[in-house]
């Protein structure tokens, strides 16, 4: 098992607008989709995977386990709720969305839970989503090396998190890349721009490019299906190895998600 390298993400998207979404990047060839219990558009993605007509076995699908449901009686609980939602007997990759320290489970219990998931064939791959290095290692320790898939953090030009993605490459982890534009900040960056002009490409396809030529998997969302296509050839750029210094000099440790008592103590 492995985790496909290109996906689409679904955060902040519901109802309709997430329902459109999800069914032009299926029409557009996607065959990833990313989604989360507190993003509440389960049952919406869903729905527009079951009138996408493609086969479940097409597909990679992800969710992740919101924080009032790590306890050890809630979280599987939880997941056939979310499963019900996807109309799934399945998902491919399951994540702990936040480690959340201090909220009354410790990691031990929701980590042994979320390995008795995998092992109820409820879900095919685990890992997790936000841990820095030490939580990251925590969670190796309750489950077995080689069993954590992924850590999905926040990366961009702008935040290259190279202590945490050298740990977790070392380690085998696949990092998957959320927020790689940075929640459009790094479209409108020079460096980008001029690279993108040299390449005739757009700048959201240079910085997903990066991610893709560093080894990280990326989840990019549009609303719009032109952007949804133009992600998708991010792909197929190539950048030389002066692309890559260039952008290598953009890190300013560019967070743009931290949430109180959600998020750790970032290396």
């Amino acid at each position: 098992m492995s985790i496909p390298s290109f996906g689409l993400g679904t955060f902040r998207l519901t109802g309709q607008a997430v329902i459109d979404s999800v069914k032009s990047a299926l029409e557009l060839g996607y065959r990833v989709v990313d989604t989360a219990q507190i993003y509440q558009n389960e049952a919406d993605v869903g729905q527009a995977i079951a009138e996408s007509g493609v086969p479940r076995s097409e597909l990679f699908i992800t969710t992740k386990i919101w924080v009032e449901n790590y306890a050890a009686d809630k979280l599987i609980a939880s997941l056939r709720d979310s499963l019900q939602k996807l109309r799934t007997d399945y998902v491919d990759l399951l994540l702990i969305h936040w480690p959340a320290p201090g909220n009354g489970v410790e990691l031990p219990e929701y980590m042994a839970a979320l390995a008795e998931a995998k092992k109820l064939g409820l879900t095919r791959q685990i890992g997790v989503s936000n841990f820095n290095i030490e939580l990251t290692r925590q969670a190796i320790e309750v489950v077995g090396k080689g069993e954590i898939a992924t850590n999905q953090i926040e990366l961009s030009p702008y935040l290259q998190n190279a202590k945490l993605t050298a740990f977790l490459k070392e380690q085998g982890i696949t990092v998957t890349s959320y927020m790689t534009l940075a929640y459009g900040k790094v479209l409108k960056d020079p460096v980008l721009a001029d690279i993108a002009a040299k390449h005739k490409a757009t700048v959201a396809q240079v910085a997903l490019a990066w991610a893709l030529q560093l080894g990280y998997a990326v989840i990019p969302s549009s609303t719009k299906r032109e952007n949804l296509a133009s992600n998708l050839l991010a792909r197929d750029l190539k950048l030389d190895a002066d692309d890559m210094a260039r952008i290598a000099k953009l890190e300013r440790n560019g967070r743009e998600v931290s949430p109180d008592g959600l998020a750790p103590i970032w290396d």
